[in-house]
């Protein structure tokens, strides 16, 4: 078995077996993940709650329970963080607020309860930005201190690419999970719309709002995804979706016929930085005939503004009385946010809402004839300084119709800095995503 000192930087699959198999310790791997947020997190600064006493006593009892021959979850003993949107019985949740500040739940969110039944360790919570949306609160790329990680899921990304927690979850409402995850070099997944529960979690936008995970790998990525995606009839908008088998979907012997792409560009890549185009078609020229251009049809010139309008009414809808009570207590970006869908009418919100339905009406024909799209996870590399996350936009228009997208850190700016690669799939066709994912990484 490894060293002490580097059982941190094992996979989560890894760390599963090895626990299972008696080779190593729950409370050996938890130790080592503390030991190395002892170490970096004044730099990373990625946590927002960490109960070293109460995750140890959770690692002691999952090693117990394997002591005593008890049937073992998926994700037995292994330590998982979750971004501080998320409600925890056992700690606070701030959502990155001063208004609410020693904010102790008296329930887990569905998505905790699913990971405990699994046997996971929640080692603790990770810093978001305020209400999961603006207001950088400190954390650091773990590649380089002087850029952002991207947000709003900030120490979720940092945390997993420092090998703090080989799992987190995070949230994606405009570009939360994928940006941050290109940004720090790690996978990230969001899933098709309804398929994780959002029950016990902070409401930013109920048409957009989806929970996503982070790993250090495709396999792990699958592996807690299984975990959370069961149905949940108190989040509405799950309508009966039940597991999409991702683990089963990457086991599969891969096709032997070669993949068929479509890289689509559309209004985001005007604001991309200079350098993207040439490291992306650098990337691409790899791929060979597998990749395709494949322009995008007008309809989608408008998706981005589109995502906009959705999201501002939701922010006023579901924040306005944070904003009109407490004022005082939010951050200056936060209210500006919350402030920008008073004036929205609800003619322009249905005429965005309408739009998302023939959005995916387009992807369902564009991917009746290619595996995936794929593009860029972000305009760049992270950005140096800490006043922003970066640039949401190449998530903002996949967020706004549910369709599932990867991000794989495959690519590598001008600075040395991560870039990801995205994959786009139809909603529902996670699994598929998967398994184009998975023969894309063994080209």
């Amino acid at each position: 078995m490894a060293e002490t000192d580097t059982l941190n930087q094992m996979l989560a699959t890894a760390m599963a077996a090895a626990i299972a198999a008696g080779e190593t310790t729950s409370e050996q791997l938890v130790r080592a993940c503390l030991e190395r947020i002892e170490a970096r997190e004044p730099v990373v600064k990625a946590w927002a709650h960490l109960d070293r006493n109460l995750a140890l006593a959770e690692a002691r009892a999952a090693d117990a329970a394997v002591a005593g021959g008890a049937a073992l979850g998926p994700l037995h003993g292994v330590p998982v963080g979750l971004k501080d949107i998320i409600d925890t019985a056992d700690l606070p949740t701030e959502c990155g607020s001063a208004h609410f500040r020693g904010r102790r739940p008296a329930n887990d969110a569905t998505v905790v309860s699913l990971l405990r039944r699994a046997g996971a360790v929640i080692l603790g919570k990770t810093i978001t930005t305020e209400f999961a949306l603006n207001g950088q609160r400190g954390t650091t790329n773990p590649h380089d201190p002087a850029r952002t990680p991207g947000g709003s899921s900030s120490g979720s990304a940092a945390a997993v690419a420092d090998h703090m927690v080989p799992l987190a979850l995070g949230s994606q409402t405009g570009g939360s999970m994928l940006r941050p995850a290109s940004y720090c070099g790690v996978y990230g997944y969001k899933p098709s719309y309804g398929r994780i529960s959002r029950k016990g979690v902070f409401v930013i936008s109920r048409p957009l709002d989806h929970l996503g995970v982070y790993a250090n790998s495709l396999d792990d990525l699958a592996l807690i995804a299984d975990v959370l995606m069961v149905y949940d009839a108190a989040d509405f908008d799950m309508r009966g979706h039940c597991g999409a088998r991702l683990s089963q979907a990457v086991a599969e012997q891969p096709e032997p016929a070669a993949l068929k792409l479509a890289f689509v560009k559309g209004p985001p890549w005007a604001e991309a930085e200079s350098y993207l185009a040439p490291v992306m078609a650098h990337y691409l020229d790899g791929l060979g005939e597998q990749v395709h251009d494949v322009e995008l049809a007008g309809i989608f010139d408008r998706a981005v503004d589109a995502h906009g309008t959705v999201m501002d009414v939701s922010l006023w809808h579901n924040l306005a009385s944070y904003y009109l009570d407490y004022h005082d207590q939010l951050m200056a970006e936060t209210s500006e946010r919350i402030e920008a869908g008073r004036q929205i009418t609800a003619g322009a919100y249905m005429e965005a809402a309408e739009l998302a339905g023939s959005l995916n009406h387009a992807v369902d024909q564009l991917l009746g004839h290619y595996d995936a799209m794929i593009t860029a996870s972000a305009t760049g590399e992270a950005p140096l300084g800490l006043a922003s996350t970066g640039n949401a936009i190449f998530q903002r228009m996949w967020t706004l119709i549910g369709v599932p997208t990867l991000s794989l850190p495959l690519m590598t700016g001008p600075n040395g800095m991560p870039i990801g690669v995205q994959l786009i799939g139809r909603r529902g066709g996670d699994a598929d995503l998967f398994r184009v994912a998975k023969r894309l990484l063994a080209i």
